[in-house]
């Protein structure tokens, strides 16, 4: 048995009958949950296409991407974009243009994997994309966390960049030899979904979470677990130990999106994520993460953006790109001049970082709360 002690983000009990459905549902017996490895694949529902990419980052991507599907005549629905340590991972819903349904013509199908996986492939001969075909379904957030770990993002390029001296989170494994467990200690900043991120990444290695120790209070989020392999033994070696050290620290970082927030909000077109990104590439600028949804026919779009050469954003360039998309449909979130690094959500606590109040022992079969 399973419990959860859980707030809303306002750090209330949670009353709206919606969300309490919604959380019957996704945890229920109806639920579907399901975790395939696959790198890079296309597929598809009664009422879109999913498309999984993963390659190597680079200016313009996003932008290439969009206009490949825009040519082909696809619609993008909903979009969420990652990059982390020079690679990107997306996962997209597109409908065909004239009929506003799923794809199903496998020669189209065909035609739409190659022509991006040439656009992936371009910055990287030998971490080049991949392509394969799934009909299975996973949670989107789940779904890029899977892409990146097999990509084998967590693999650091270049030790001595800003992030890893600055948001670098500090992960530590040992051994508990009396009870065969292995403990992981995680410090870093808390944020939203932090606990989620942290779950599915030892989920997706083979790891079980026995027990846990789970500190958010305040503005830095200390976590605890007690873990054995799926094969009941602890950590094995310092080569393991530091496996899950880079997993894990990757999972966090992931997360983290360098770059000024810009918030998009207008009605929705086809062509219109093409457009926008030609017109941030044009100005030098790229997209290290980017949300992209269709709401009531409205498009809800938010990205984080920074110079191509990784410079702060001039103010003067932003005021172009907004004169030239529209001042009320693109709203700056921050200062270009003060350009740091920012989670994903807002600063409020989601259902998973505000999960406990206070310090907590999680059995995964209890949960028991100590203030």
């Amino acid at each position: 048995m399973d419990v959860f002690n859980v707030t809303g983000q306002d750090g209330n009990k949670v009353t709206d009958e919606a969300i309490l459905d919604y959380i019957r549902k996704s945890l229920g017996p109806e639920s579907c949950v399901t975790s395939p490895m696959r790198s890079v694949g296309v597929k598809q529902t009664m009422d879109h296409t999913a498309i999984e990419l993963m390659g190597t980052d680079r200016p313009g991507l996003l932008s290439e991407v969009s206009a490949v599907l825009t040519n082909l005549k696809c619609n993008i629905l909903n979009a969420e974009v990652w990059t982390h340590n020079t690679r990107a991972a997306a996962v997209m819903h597109v409908t065909d243009e004239e009929t506003g349904s799923a794809i199903s013509d496998p020669q189209r199908l065909s035609i739409i994997k190659e022509l991006l996986c040439n656009v992936l492939g371009g910055g990287n001969k030998k971490r080049g994309a991949k392509t394969v075909v799934t009909d299975e379904a996973t949670h989107t957030e789940r779904r890029l966390h899977q892409m990146m770990f097999a990509d084998r993002d967590y693999e650091r390029v270049n030790d001595d960049d800003d992030f890893a001296e600055k948001q670098r989170p500090n992960v530590n494994v040992v051994n508990w030899s009396d009870k065969d467990y292995s403990v992981v200690t995680i410090q870093c900043k808390d944020r939203p979904k932090l606990l989620f991120d942290t779950v599915c990444t030892l989920t997706d290695m083979q790891y079980v979470v026995f027990h846990a120790n789970i500190d958010a209070e305040g503005p830095e989020a200390y976590q605890e677990y007690y873990i054995k392999h799926i094969d009941g033994s602890p950590v094995k070696s310092d080569a393991e130990r530091q496996r899950v050290i880079q997993c894990l620290a990757a999972a966090i970082e992931r997360r983290v999106s360098e770059g000024l927030k810009l918030e998009l909000c207008t009605t929705d077109r086809v062509g219109l994520l093409s457009d926008v990104t030609r017109i941030f590439r044009e100005n030098s600028l790229t997209v290290t993460r980017a949300e992209v949804a269709t709401k009531g026919g409205k498009a809800v779009n938010t990205f984080y953006v920074r110079g191509a050469s990784g410079f702060p954003v001039d103010s003067k360039t932003i005021e172009s790109i907004r004169q030239t998309i529209g001042n009320t449909i693109l709203k700056v979130k921050g200062s270009p001049e003060e350009m740091k690094s920012v989670p994903q959500d807002s600063p409020t606590r989601s259902l998973f970082s505000g999960l406990f109040k206070s310090r907590s022992f999680v059995n995964f079969g209890l949960v028991k709360s100590y203030s």
